[in-house]
């Protein structure tokens, strides 16, 4: 059953690595709350998916193939987001990657590369584009998906946690830079939260239990907490906040 929290009706919103996890969850239940999700990962068979399950449960959505990788293909979502909508009111910079996972002096440079240019580049290029276009019409809201590993680094997490701390210091700086125009910018940090981009974490015991120590409740979250927030931040309820990180450790919000 759906329940209408906040009111989005007429929204225009692209989330990034939509296609599962915590960017699946944020995109079903922003379609909930009345907004027009534009999901959006590196194949578009997987974000089809996405986008028929919201249309299918009555929500408003189009898939659209981005990898925030590549220079070319943010150009592209953006003309095409121009085209065909006119506006942006929402970005979620959700897609990451974390190629490598193991000592930080043996970290090789094509998962160095590969890390920046998605988890750095992609975010900053995808909130400059999104950010011109709020601009124009007066407004809008970027939220972007950090981690807690940006405030206190995890082993054999190196490179992952430096660009996730980035993703931190870039939010600060969009959000002084653009809040005279209107354009909201805050950041979620999740905690340990059980997808298939974590599975590193849980398929391994001993690793799993180690982090569970370190949370308050004892326990992981789940995508769904995660959209909450998200849902929280870009609605008109958050709209003096910007700037903020949000941390959702648990299934709490610290």
């Amino acid at each position: 059953m759906t329940t209408q929290l906040f009111d989005l009706t007429g929204k225009i919103a692209l989330v990034t690595g939509a296609s599962r996890g915590i960017g699946e969850a944020i995109a079903k239940l922003l379609a909930e709350q009345g907004a027009h999700v534009i999901v959006s990962s590196r194949k578009i068979d997987d974000c089809q998916t996405v986008a028929d399950a919201i249309k299918a449960d009555g929500g408003s959505a189009e898939a659209l193939a981005c990898h925030v990788g590549s220079m070319e293909d943010i150009e592209q979502t953006f003309t095409s987001i121009k085209e065909n909508h006119g506006r942006l009111d929402i970005l979620v910079n959700n897609a990451a990657t974390n190629p490598y996972y193991g000592p930080i002096l043996d970290t090789p440079l094509s998962a160095f590369e590969k890390t920046i240019d998605v988890n750095i580049r992609g975010y900053f290029f995808m909130s400059q584009e999104a950010g011109k276009l709020m601009k124009e019409q007066g407004g809008g809201s970027i939220v972007n998906t950090a981690s807690v590993n940006a405030l206190q680094p995890e082993p054999l997490q190196g490179i992952y946690a430096i660009s996730k701390a980035a993703v931190v210091n870039m939010t600060k700086a969009f959000a002084k830079e653009c809040g005279a125009d209107g354009i909201r910018v805050n950041a979620l940090l999740p905690g340990l939260t059980k997808t298939k981009f974590a599975s590193a974490l849980f398929d391994q015991q001993e690793i799993y239990e180690q982090y569970l120590k370190q949370v308050p409740l004892r326990r992981h979250a789940v995508p769904e907490e995660m959209a909450g927030a998200v849902l929280y931040l870009v609605s008109d309820a958050s709209r003096y906040t910007t700037g903020d990180c949000l941390v959702v450790d648990g299934g709490i919000t610290l």
